[in-house]
């Protein structure tokens, strides 16, 4: 039964030393409001992220599929969906956003991939970073910080396409999908943890992973570096507003579970407001 603890103890989320379910930190690992307002024994089989990456890793895979099933040749041309059914599903970019009117696939990009290798290799750092971050911010932030950072990314990833002045490497994207943007995100929020809280390994492990990914923009085609650079900053930011330093309270748990709803919202709306173009 999913029920609330109001005194006692609990285990705390992370370490799973027992604490006072009104504790501001865990005494053991610092973790903040390790008792998760008194639903911590409920919430805690989903664990330390609340079920967040099996969420965002199964509902990519099933995106990924669905591209491939529906794409005519997506499964025989090297398992890459096509261009036209990821824009149904909700691909981000100039053409969607500008010539379409779809801004909500600012939310939606981030669920998408176009290859088995791009997939594959996005979802190994979401299950790398999101706990991380949840450890160091809380799940409900860390959510937040994922779900700002693909907006961001995304935004300037379309800016930067039309933008007057050509910069090389980052000239933005018609059509741009791929959780790289809020990874980067989650990168940003690690350097932010560091400078806030004077965790110098925390940091530079966060920037010297988005300057190894960053090179790889540079050496390989087809990357949407502007997205990287437009997550980064957004995760960056987002966690200088929420500041580490300080609990997380009920309501960012309130509205990190209000970013998948709009989020899943507007993977729905893509394919509705989409299928007239592909009749």
């Amino acid at each position: 039964m999913f029920k609330r603890k109001t005194e006692g103890s609990v285990i705390c989320s992370s370490c799973g030393v027992l604490v006072g379910v009104n504790d501001g930190d865990c005494y053991n690992c610092g973790r903040r409001n390790p008792g998760l307002w008194g639903f911590g024994p409920a919430l805690r089989s989903l664990g330390n992220d609340l079920g967040f990456v099996p969420i965002v890793t199964g509902g990519t895979i099933i995106l990924y599929v669905l591209s491939l099933v529906l794409s005519r040749d997506g499964i025989a041309v090297g398992l890459s969906p096509s261009t036209q059914m990821l824009i149904l599903l909700g691909a981000s970019g100039a053409f969607p956003v500008v010539a379409l009117g779809r801004w909500w696939t600012f939310l939606t990009a981030g669920w998408l991939h176009a290859s088995i290798l791009h997939i594959f290799f996005n979802v190994l750092w979401i299950r790398q970073l999101a706990p991380e971050i949840a450890n160091l911010y809380g799940a409900g932030r860390m959510i937040i910080i994922y779900t700002v950072s693909g907006i961001t990314g995304f935004a300037l990833s379309t800016a930067m396409f039309f933008s007057p002045v050509s910069i090389p490497f980052f000239g933005g994207a018609n059509v741009t999908v791929g959780a790289s943007a809020p990874i980067f995100g989650l990168l940003g929020a690690l350097v932010h943890y560091g400078k806030r809280t004077g965790s110098s390994h925390v940091g530079q492990a966060g920037l010297q992973y988005a300057l190894i990914m960053g090179v790889m923009g540079f050496i390989m085609p087809g990357i949407d570096n502007s997205a990287h650079l437009g997550g980064f900053a957004g995760g960056y930011l987002a966690s200088l507003v929420l500041d580490p330093l300080k609990p997380e309270r009920v309501d960012h748990l309130a509205v990190a579970v209000g970013c998948l709803f709009v989020t899943f919202v507007a993977i729905v709306w893509s394919v509705v407001t989409a299928l007239p173009y592909f009749q």
